[in-house]
């Protein structure tokens, strides 16, 4: 079975499948298809399915231009049907992993991905997980479920973690260039997952195990949140000690060793930076361990929409203005700059906090038109300067490029600037984080 594997990478016949459409997962079916591989694309979202097959790109890190192509080829097809799987030769599952209102893990997608697998696994098949977990999941879940099917993993099938490494509207890095780290349940495992992302990944670097693989990643988004974590808190005493926190991080950064740039901000978002060092941190508490850095930064971070609306009432007080009855303007609602992702958005905390205290809340961003929060559903307004005037305090939440800063300083009566565009300004109506 390795060496029909092998033979089927190198001569490209490898039927591929990708469980999971979304950020991660549509761009790897894409790489794929891209090196001549017949890739096909399965998810329970039938509106994601129906966009594709018609070569509609909703990942703005996929061009419709690409998709189309690959579509009208026939290298790229997408299905909500998994008795696909009949025919597949190796397996990548993408699905997502989002944390309960616990903040414990949600792996139910990855359990009824891993039992559709079951249902359709045989002989001859790599099966690899991508979805970000905490160390053991391979091992623990995947790993059982597949050899209840009287299948051995290393011998009849072959079993390996890939943590995906997607940073959503990167213009340098994608997944073809972004190295990929591998490590399966046995060496075979390991050779064999290697061998089929070098087919179409620059870099692939392997580890000893699936549990290391699975730590790696829990470890890079870890180290983000908390040093995150500690620039937000050196942002908070900045203010108590009347010293710009920007000025003191260009300073620092010039050192050319031992220190890392990293900026305050409103708090954190996405699909990974706030959500996998939970991960890390509820494994360790079923041994019996508290993961103190993790979450101590988790309450620094998550406090931190709360200290934005702080500086927003400070703003409008300076107008002899409560919040109450406040016309609030947020400029950027997605979690980064140039995309279109909200989950995890510090804006949509913020928003509700204004929306409770009585604030009458617009927002601006290109990339996304509508928003629902709770039980309302919001409106992108047009980025014009009677919005900008209109707004009692205008709140730069996201950097999004397009952003005409000397437009915004001009045109609002307060500005609370937490990503510091508007840093060769010097005017006293924009309060800094």
């Amino acid at each position: 079975m390795k060496q029909l594997l092998h033979e089927k990478i190198s001569a490209r016949t490898l039927r591929v499948a990708v469980i999971g459409l979304g950020y991660v997962g549509l761009p790897l079916a894409a790489t794929f298809a891209q090196v001549g591989f017949d890739v096909t694309g399965i998810d329970v979202d039938q509106r994601k399915v129906d966009s594709a097959n018609k070569g509609e790109s909703y990942i703005p890190d996929v061009s419709s231009g690409i998709l189309r192509e690959l579509v009208s080829t026939q290298k790229l097809k997408f299905t909500t049907d998994y008795s696909i799987l009949d025919e597949i030769d190796a397996i990548s599952i993408c699905v997502p992993t989002p944390l309960r209102k616990t903040r414990d893990p949600d792996i139910s997608y990855v359990l009824a991905a891993t039992r559709q697998v079951g249902a359709h696994v045989h002989r001859g098949q790599l099966i690899i997980l991508e979805s970000t977990t905490y160390p053991g999941t391979t091992e623990e879940v995947l790993l059982p479920e597949l050899e209840a099917t009287g299948l051995q993993v290393g011998r009849d099938i072959f079993l390996a973690f890939s943590p995906e490494r997607i940073d959503p509207g990167n213009a340098h890095f994608d997944t073809h260039n972004t190295p990929k780290i591998v490590g399966g349940i046995t060496a075979d495992c390991t050779e064999l997952a290697q061998a089929f992302y070098s087919a179409a990944i620059k870099s692939v670097i392997p580890v000893s195990s699936a549990r290391v693989a699975e730590m790696t990643k829990l470890l890079e988004n870890t180290f983000r949140a908390v040093n995150i974590g500690l620039v937000n808190e050196i942002a908070i005493m900045c203010e108590k000690l009347n010293i710009n926190v920007w000025e003191v991080i260009d300073a620092a950064a010039t050192k050319p060793f031992g220190f890392m740039r990293f900026l305050p901000g409103p708090g954190l978002g996405g699909h990974c930076i706030p959500v996998d060092p939970h991960y890390l941190s509820w494994k360790l508490k079923t041994l019996d361990y508290t993961a103190r850095f993790i979450e101590l930064a988790a309450e620094v971070n998550s406090s931190m929409p709360h200290y934005v609306v702080n500086k927003i009432s400070a703003a409008l007080n300076e107008q002899q203005r409560s919040l109450n009855g406040s016309r609030v303007l947020i400029l950027g609602v997605a979690y980064k700059a140039n995309v279109s992702d909200v989950r995890e958005s510090p804006a949509l905390d913020i928003m509700q906090s204004l929306l409770n205290q009585k604030v009458t809340v617009l927002y601006n961003d290109e990339y996304v038109p509508s928003l629902a929060l709770g039980k309302q559903t919001f409106e992108s307004q047009p980025f014009t300067d009677e919005l900008l005037r209109e707004a009692d305090c205008v709140v730069v939440v996201t950097n999004h490029s397009y952003y005409d800063v000397a437009r915004i300083v001009r045109e609002a009566r307060s500005i609370v600037d937490t990503r510091n565009i508007a840093r060769d300004f010097h005017d006293d109506k924009i309060v800094r984080l």
